[in-house]
């Protein structure tokens, strides 16, 4: 197996277990769903465009598209699991005909060209192994004039804490995040204009202070249950720590990017 698939692999497992829905929440990104709400505005979306939510999680943020915007949303994600509950609940809550869900790599999207209006992508960019590739797909599938949509965490690589390096710090989507000046490149190679960005640095402190507190009631009361799945949660703490005094220190942040196919 190559770095990129143990990389791939590790995401999928990470993401569909119920400890990172635990830590997480209903969305797996910081800033939830009003960083969301936010992204939708900057897209401008309006009722019947076709949405692709890539690394769509559980669906929550698909869901609320389509319940806010009357979109159509067609969400991705590696992980099975996740699709399987994603559907589970889109169907449950009664978005079966205008949302939907399958497995697909970011890196090989399985949809014609100039499929969708617009793309999202929240907090996943980061932990494509290939992000050069991915560009290019989120481009490809997007219509001329249609609109990326990226929330994402932001980092200064060269001055990142080792504890902030490890797979698992990768998983967490710190080890290969980029600069925002290095996600625009990125975008730009693919053909895609950057029209906008803003920071949300806050949004990363305050997951970091949810992830801490929820983890704090897992030790006490399913501790013994989580090292049975082979996870030694006092692993994490000095990754939060690192993760904190990386934010107060400008290291790391979490910006939103919105970018557009040229007509």
């Amino acid at each position: 197996m190559t770095h990129q698939d143990e990389v791939k692999a590790c995401c999928a497992a990470a993401y569909g277990s119920d400890l990172v829905a635990l830590l997480l929440g209903d969305s797996y990104h910081p800033g939830g769903l009003t960083l969301t709400r936010r992204l939708a505005a900057r897209l401008s979306l309006t009722p019947g465009v076709r949405v692709l939510d890539v690394a769509a999680g559980r669906g929550t943020s698909a869901m609320l598209l389509a319940e806010e915007h009357g979109v159509h949303v067609e969400g991705v994600d590696l992980s099975p699991a996740n699709v399987a509950l994603a559907t589970g609940a889109a169907d449950g809550a009664g978005f079966g005909d205008r949302v939907h869900f399958g497995a697909a790599d970011a890196e090989r999207l399985p949809f014609p060209a100039a499929a969708f209006d617009a793309v999202i992508c929240e907090c996943a960019f980061c932990t494509f192994p290939d992000k050069t590739t991915a560009a290019a797909e989120l481009a490809r599938v997007l219509r001329p004039g249609g609109r990326l949509g990226i929330t994402d965490v932001t980092a200064d690589l060269d001055r990142l804490p080792a504890e902030l390096t490890s797979l698992t710090a990768w998983i967490a989507c710190i080890a290969d995040a980029r600069p925002v000046r290095g996600y625009v490149d990125i975008l730009a190679a693919a053909g895609l204009r950057v029209t906008h960005t803003e920071p949300h640095d806050e949004a990363l402190s305050r997951l970091i202070d949810q992830i801490e507190a929820r983890l704090a009631v897992v030790r006490m009361t399913a501790r013994d249950k989580v090292a049975a799945m082979g996870i030694d949660l006092d692993r994490a703490a000095p990754v939060l720590a690192a993760a904190r005094a990386a934010v107060a220190d400008g290291v790391l942040g979490y910006s939103l990017l919105v970018a557009e196919r040229p007509g």
